[in-house]
């Protein structure tokens, strides 16, 4: 099988994009079903099962690789060995030097190929869109992925077959030839290099078993669904913020983004050994403490994300509309959670209680999206409390509301006011904040408040006495 056709027709004047490319990729693959949070994990799944069922035991390795919109490899022996080039926000270049990697120890070079244990990074154009992308080619294993379609009809897309890689190929050589005539070249001389391409007919029924044995190991997390409904806002160039505050925003999307793929394999890594029943019981119990703690900062991580990304939406003040909420049970949401937030805050020494009263009317919220934000919340409240302390939840009538308070008998250390009235935080960007006294790095007070407020809560917060949420009942 040979991969290394000559270049298709580009016309002059034009850009192929990745969203063609993407195209070209589904040409005649069924329609999805899967929402964002289904088909990321399936996006991981198959990165895992890429890197480390088919390409690690092919040492020792050549070859080269193609992501968008950042570096889906993380393996760092692949990344050693592999050559890649990568499209990433424009917003990154302004925001990193350009010899600054994207990736802890993979250097990238601006102008040239990579070399080794780096990759050069390619600017990402408006109508690249923003769903990833990773096509990879060694002498024995060709492949291509990609997320594609509409909310609620997303699909995770592997292409093994020779006649859909030759046309990504071709499509990808006329863009860089249009954009980087250097990189072009540089391109067309790896993949010479590589020689005679082959590989196994059967690959693909190979690898749709370990994604779904991989997937059967990732529990749900509830972070990754968007806020922000209708697929359209998260490609829409946000106009009514400054420029710098946008670029900052973008490389916060791609950071949260990159901090979450590596955890969540790990988590995927450490339940496939939790099956075992020959673990002895230290073991078993480091590893569930690994498992935790990966959740809890995919979570953190996650709501940090949808904080940049409704951030950047027209309209972001503006709670969801009643077709997006439901009439929620908070006090069922609040016990189902309450044995996960124990073991949460027991890692750092800090107990829970909980108070909550039969007979509370339902609320108009989103059930699954309510339940990241209280954990993030809890999160939030607990980061500065010293061990030993107590955290208290109650959630009481409050007249036409329900009152959901935290409350601690726990002393927080006096600081600065610096994140708006009443919050002993440093802002950091338009989202985060930093506490200087615990090295503690969190939503701002802003972005918790417009993320409750989407989920139809208001959210108050002073010093000294707690966090208060008010959800309105049905």
């Amino acid at each position: 099988m040979c991969l290394r056709g000559p270049p298709g027709p580009n016309s002059p004047g034009s850009l192929v994009s990745l969203a063609d490319l993407r195209s070209a990729l589904a040409d005649g693959v069924p329609a999805g079903a899967s929402s964002e949070d289904s088909v990321r994990r399936q996006w991981w799944a198959a990165l895992a099962t890429l890197q480390e069922d088919f390409l690690l035991p092919m040492q020792p390795l050549k070859g080269l690789w193609l992501a968008a919109p950042l570096p889906a490899l993380y393996e760092p022996v692949l990344l050693q060995q592999l050559q890649g080039w990568v499209w990433a926000p424009r917003e990154l270049a302004d925001l990193l030097t350009s010899s600054a990697p994207l990736l802890g120890g993979a250097g990238s070079s601006p102008t040239g190929g990579a070399g080794a244990s780096g990759f050069q990074r390619l600017p990402l154009e408006p109508a690249d869109g923003t769903d990833p992308l990773l096509l990879v080619m060694t002498p024995r294993l060709q492949v291509a992925l990609c997320l594609d379609g509409p909310p609620e009809g997303r699909r995770l897309i592997a292409r093994f077959d020779p006649e859909a890689l030759s046309k990504a190929l071709n499509l990808i050589h006329g863009r860089l030839l249009a954009s980087d005539p250097g990189a072009s070249t540089a391109l067309r001389t790896a993949l010479e290099e590589l020689g005679p391409l082959r590989s196994e007919e059967q690959l693909g029924v190979r690898f749709w078993p370990r994604v779904g044995e991989r997937l059967a190991a990732i529990a749900p997390s509830l972070t990754l669904q968007p806020l922000v409904h209708g697929g359209k806002g998260r490609d829409r160039s946000p106009t009514d913020i400054p420029r710098e505050v946008s670029s900052e925003l973008a490389l916060l999307e791609a950071l949260t983004h990159e901090v979450r793929t590596p955890l969540a394999t790990i988590r995927t890594l450490i339940r496939s050994l939790l099956r075992r029943g020959d673990l002895p019981p230290l073991v078993r119990g480091r590893l569930e403490q690994i498992d935790g703690e990966c959740s809890e900062q995919i979570d953190r991580f996650g709501l940090i994300f949808l904080a940049a990304e409704l951030q950047r939406q027209p309209g972001n003040d503006q709670p969801l509309g009643q077709n997006d909420l439901a009439r929620t049970d908070l006090s069922q949401v609040l016990l189902q959670q309450q044995e996960l937030w124990k073991r949460q805050l027991a890692r750092r020494g800090l107990e829970l209680e909980l108070l909550v009263p039969a007979g509370l009317s339902p609320v108009l919220s989103d059930p699954a999206r309510l339940e990241t934000m209280l954990g993030g919340l809890i999160d939030r409240f607990s980061r500065s409390l010293p061990a030993g302390s107590q955290v208290s939840v109650s959630l009481l009538p409050a007249g036409s509301r329900l009152k959901l308070q935290l409350s601690s008998e726990g002393h927080r250390p006096e600081e600065p006011v610096l994140d708006g009235e009443g919050d002993q935080r440093e802002l950091v960007g338009p989202v985060l904040s930093w506490n200087p006294a615990t090295g503690s790095l969190q939503l701002s007070r802003q972005a918790t408040q417009r993320l409750f407020h989407r989920l139809g809560g208001r959210l108050t917060e002073r010093s000294g006495s707690g966090l208060t949420v008010f959800f309105p009942v049905c």
